[in-house]
C-alpha cells in the first residue's frame, strides 16, 4: 500500500464527479397513488423542477420551481387530481398546471395545498408596500380571485383544510420569537394549542375531519398529539424522549402521514438517527419499521403506500416508497448514481456518533476518519481535521452520505460535523443552550470536539481547520477570532458583525438575535463583544470566504467587511462572490469552484501538503 502523506492522497471523488451527478431532492408529494418529487438541478443553474413517477418532467426549462417566502422558501408545488400547482421563481405567481393563477404583483406564495370545495389555500408574502413585507394565509379560487383567510400576525404557516372544508387550522407566532421557540396553533381563528415557549409543528386533520393532530415540545420533546374536535380533549401519542418534529426553516415540512383512517406512519430522531413507526390509532399500538435509511424527510402516504426522502451513511440521498404490507423499499430516484460505482464506494469511510465533554455538559457529532483503501499515512502521522459547523444554527448533522465530505476524507483529511448545543436531535433543553450564548457554546463545542479527537489520537490537533455556512460561518469566524485552536478556516456566506445583521437581513429572522444574543440596541455592548468583524485585529489565521451577490439572509456587506478589515491588516485572506447566488449555492459551476477553492486554500495555507483534485 503506498505511503503518502494526509491529504495528498488521490481520490476519484473529484468536484466534477460530484456536481455532474448530483441533484437534490428535497421533497415528495403522493396522489392517487402516484408518486411526484421536486429535483434541484445544479447543472441547469440551480433550477427546481417537478418530476413525476417514471420521469417524466413537468415543469419545462421556462419554469423554475421555488419560492422565496421567508427568503428559505418551500412548501412551492403541490399535485391534487392530477393537476400540478407551483409557485414559480421568475415571477413568483402561482400556476395550475402551466397556466398563471395569480396576478402579477409584489407577492410570494409558500405551503400551497388544495381545498377541493374552495380552491388553492397558501401562505402569501406581500411586499408591494416596501418595508416589512406583511404575511397572511390566502386562498385563490379558480378566476385567480384572492382572498385574505388569516391575517394579524408576523408570521403563518401550514395552512389545513378539513376534510370537508368547514374548518381550517394554520399555525402563527410573532416576532420576536421563531417557529421552534413558539408558535400557536388555530382552528379556525381561535388558539387550540401552543404559546410563546411551545412549539407547534406540522397540524393535520384525521381523515374523517373528527379530530386535528399535530406534533407539540410542551414536554421537552417533539411528541405527536391529538385534539378531539368534539370533545375538545387533547391526547399525546408515542410520548418518548424522541423529535417527532423538526425547525420549521422551509415550510412544506412533514414527518407523519395518515395511512388510511386509523393508521399514522412517522418518522423520528432518536440519539441522532432517524426512524420509522406505525402507530395504530384505534390501540395506540406502536411499531417500529425496520428500514436500510437512518435520515428520513418529507414523508407522505396513501392506504398502504408510504413514500419519503431518505438516506443512511452508505447511500445518497433518494426518494423511497415503501409497501406497508409488504415491507418492501423501492429507490424511485437516487440524488446520485456515483455511490452505485464501486471503484468510488470503495473510497467512503463511515461515520461514527462521538458524544464528548463540552465544560461540564455532552456535545454530541458525527466522526469521519480519513480512509482511502489504497493508501495511508507515514509512520507517526496523524490525519489533520474539518470541523464543519451546519447552519440553522438548529439544524442537525446528517448521516445521509454527502460526497462533499467524502471528497476530504478520500483525500486523508477527517471531518468532525458538530451538532453543537443548540441543535435539533436531543429535545429543547438542548436547543435552548445556544440562548443567549451564541458565539459561546457553539465555538466551545467545535472546539472541544477536535481537542477530543486529538486526545483520542485520532486526528493531529495541530492541523486543525473550520468549515460553516450562514450561522455556521459565523461560528466560524468567531472560533478563528476569539479562540486560538484552529489553523484555519472557511466562511460560507457567514456572519461577521452581529450588529449590522441585526439592522440589515430579512423579516423571518430580523429578530432572530435577540434570543441567540439580546434584544438590540438594548445590549448592544453583547453585539459588539461577539463580533468578530470589532476584533478583527484578533484573527491572525488564514481564512477564505464564500458569498453570493444576491444574498438577503446574510447580506454581501457582511463578508466584504470582514474581507477588507483582514486584508488592511495583512491577514491571509480569500475570497470568491459568486454572481447570481443566492444564500447557499445552486450553479454547479460555483459549487466545484468553491470546493477546488477550499482545498487549495488549506493545502497552501492549513495543512501545508501536497494535494490531488
Amino acid at each position: 500500500m503506498p505511503v503518502a502523506p494526509h491529504g495528498s492522497w488521490r481520490s476519484p471523488i473529484s468536484s466534477d464527479l460530484i456536481v455532474a451527478q448530483s441533484i437534490t431532492l428535497p421533497e415528495v408529494r403522493i396522489d392517487h397513488g402516484r408518486v411526484y418529487w421536486l429535483e434541484g438541478r445544479p447543472q441547469e443553474r440551480g433550477r427546481y423542477v417537478v418530476v413525476a413517477e417514471g420521469g417524466e418532467d413537468l415543469t419545462p426549462p421556462a419554469f423554475n420551481v421555488r419560492t422565496r417566502v421567508h427568503e428559505y422558501g418551500g412548501g412551492a408545488w403541490t399535485v391534487a387530481d392530477g393537476v400540478l400547482y407551483f409557485s414559480n421563481f421568475g415571477d413568483g405567481r402561482v400556476y395550475r398546471d402551466l397556466a398563471p393563477l395569480t396576478p402579477e404583483g409584489a407577492y410570494r406564495y409558500a405551503d400551497l395545498i388544495v381545498d377541493p370545495h374552495s380552491g388553492v389555500i397558501a401562505v402569501r408574502e406581500d411586499h408591494s408596500a416596501g418595508g416589512e413585507p406583511v404575511n397572511t394565509i390566502v386562498r385563490v379560487d379558480s378566476s385567480g380571485q384572492t382572498e385574505i383567510l388569516a391575517e394579524g400576525h408576523d408570521f403563518f404557516s401550514s395552512p389545513r383544510p378539513s376534510p370537508d372544508g368547514r374548518h381550517l387550522a394554520y399555525l402563527a407566532w410573532d416576532h420576536p420569537r421563531m417557529p421552534w421557540d413558539g408558535t400557536t396553533l388555530y382552528l379556525d381563528g381561535t388558539p387550540v394549542a401552543g404559546g410563546l415557549a411551545e412549539s407547534i409543528f406540522q397540524p393535520e386533520f384525521s381523515p374523517d375531519g373528527s379530530a386535528l393532530f399535530y406534533v407539540s415540545d410542551c414536554t421537552g420533546w417533539w411528541n405527536l398529539c391529538r385534539h378531539d374536535l368534539m370533545t375538545g380533549e387533547t391526547r399525546s401519542l408515542a410520548p418518548m424522549s424522541a423529535e417527532f418534529g423538526e425547525p420549521q426553516w422551509v415550510f412544506g415540512m412533514s414527518t407523519y402521514a395518515f395511512a388510511g383512517a386509523d393508521r399514522l406512519v412517522c418518522t423520528y430522531t432518536e440519539n441522532g438517527l432517524g426512524r420509522l413507526a406505525v402507530i395504530d390509532l384505534a390501540t395506540a399500538a406502536f411499531t417500529s419499521i425496520d428500514a436500510p435509511y437512518k435520515d428520513f424527510s418529507s414523508l407522505r402516504a396513501e392506504g398502504n403506500r408510504v413514500v419519503f426522502r431518505a438516506g443512511s451513511p452508505k447511500t445518497p440521498a433518494a426518494i423511497v416508497s415503501l409497501d406497508l404490507a409488504t415491507g418492501e423499499n423501492e429507490v424511485l430516484k437516487q440524488s446520485t448514481n456515483v455511490s452505485d460505482d464501486p471503484a468510488i464506494s470503495r473510497c467512503f469511510t463511515q461515520p461514527r456518533a462521538v458524544e464528548y465533554p463540552s465544560g461540564s455538559r455532552t456535545a454530541h457529532g458525527l466522526f469521519y476518519p480519513a480512509f482511502h483503501p489504497d493508501y495511508t499515512g507515514p509512520d507517526g502521522e496523524r490525519a489533520p481535521l474539518i470541523v464543519k459547523c451546519h447552519g440553522g444554527p438548529t439544524a442537525a448533522a446528517s448521516s445521509t452520505l454527502d460526497l462533499r465530505i467524502q471528497y476530504w476524507t478520500s483525500r486523508g483529511i477527517a471531518v468532525l460535523d458538530v451538532n453543537y448545543g443548540g441543535s435539533t436531535g436531543h429535545g429543547r433543553a438542548y436547543r435552548e443552550l445556544l440562548n443567549g450564548n451564541w458565539g459561546i457554546v457553539d465555538v466551545d463545542d467545535a472546539v472541544n470536539g477536535a481537542g477530543y479527537l486529538a486526545g483520542e489520537g485520532l486526528i493531529d490537533g495541530n492541523r486543525c481547520a473550520i468549515t460553516g455556512g450562514s450561522a455556521g460561518g459565523y461560528t466560524v469566524l468567531a472560533a478563528l477570532t476569539f479562540r486560538d485552536f484552529f489553523r484555519g478556516g472557511a466562511s460560507h456566506y457567514g456572519v461577521s458583525d452581529l450588529a449590522v445583521l441585526a439592522r440589515d437581513t430579512h423579516k423571518f429572522e430580523s429578530r432572530y438575535l435577540d434570543t441567540l444574543i439580546g434584544p438590540y440596541p438594548a445590549r448592544e455592548d453583547l453585539y459588539r463583544e461577539r463580533s468578530p468583524l470589532a476584533h478583527a485585529e484578533r484573527l491572525n489565521a488564514p481564512v477564505i470566504f464564500f458569498q453570493g451577490d444576491e444574498d438577503q439572509v446574510v447580506p454581501t456587506n457582511q463578508t466584504e467587511l470582514m474581507v477588507n478589515a483582514l486584508r488592511a491588516k495583512g491577514a491571509p485572506v480569500g475570497y470568491l462572490l459568486f454572481a447570481g447566488e443566492q444564500h447557499g449555492f445552486r450553479q454547479a459551476a460555483n459549487i466545484k469552484r468553491a470546493l477546488d477553492a477550499e482545498l487549495l486554500f488549506y493545502a497552501v495555507n492549513v495543512f501545508r501538503t501536497g494535494l490531488y483534485f
